[in-house]
């Protein structure tokens, strides 16, 4: 489904050259809940950056269900990861003045979908994540397990083939943590390919693969 061939991605200033990832041959497949581990700084979030598109290689090159990324314009590139794509983060980015419907109903909102499907949807996906109680309720209003669960309603309303997850449950205590854990091992169950970075052992091994990734590198 997603395939990286011989990526590389170097970040640059006027004074300092970076290697943030290098030769990196990455195969994804659907369905998949894939664990991306190491230490702090080896390359971890850009991996998942490169693989949601986010941002470009330097060198190699990126396919998403056969076909090659390279050159495609950052519109073209836009709209693939709007529709292939869910984003869930360590920090929650809900927008605090919006309750919780709408701000799950944000990515709905750039696709042009009508205001009623809107809804139905958000309400839905947050119906999902066990918080269809909540809709009307501001983020300030809810625990911190509460937010990320909103997020993660935010991120699957649009029905995205790939969830991936960039420490999900970093700011979490143990407890919630696991809440977070149980809702992404259910959507994969339900058929969506997770991709999720993590320092967390456990958590990695419920995964069904763990890649490790060190210096840039990928590791056995």
């Amino acid at each position: 489904m997603i395939k990286l061939n011989k990526v590389s991605k170097t970040y640059r200033t006027d004074k300092v050259e970076t290697l943030a990832l290098r030769d990196i041959d990455l195969e994804i497949r659907k369905s998949e809940f894939v664990a991306i581990m190491g230490p702090s700084g080896c390359g971890k979030s850009t991996l998942l950056n490169l693989i949601g598109l986010l941002d470009r290689p330097g060198a190699g090159s990126v396919h998403v269900d056969g076909q090659p990324l390279d050159g495609r314009r950052e519109g073209d590139l836009a709209k693939l990861r709007n529709s292939t794509f869910g984003f869930v983060f360590q920090s929650f980015h809900l927008i605090s003045d919006l309750r919780v419907i709408d701000n799950v109903e944000l990515p709905l909102l750039y696709r042009g979908t009508p205001g009623a499907e809107r809804r139905r949807l958000a309400q839905a996906a947050l119906e999902k994540v066990g918080l269809g109680a909540r809709m009307e309720h501001y983020p300030n209003q809810l625990s911190g397990g509460q937010q990320q669960r909103v997020a993660i309603a935010r991120a699957i309303v649009g029905n995205p083939q790939v969830l991936l997850a960039d420490e999900p449950t970093g700011n979490l205590d143990s407890k919630m943590g696991e809440e977070v854990m149980d809702i992404l091992l259910k959507l994969n169950a339900e058929g969506t390919t997770v991709v999720m970075v993590t320092h967390d052992e456990r958590q990695g091994r419920q995964a069904g693969r763990i890649v490790r990734v060190f210096d840039g590198q990928l590791v056995a």
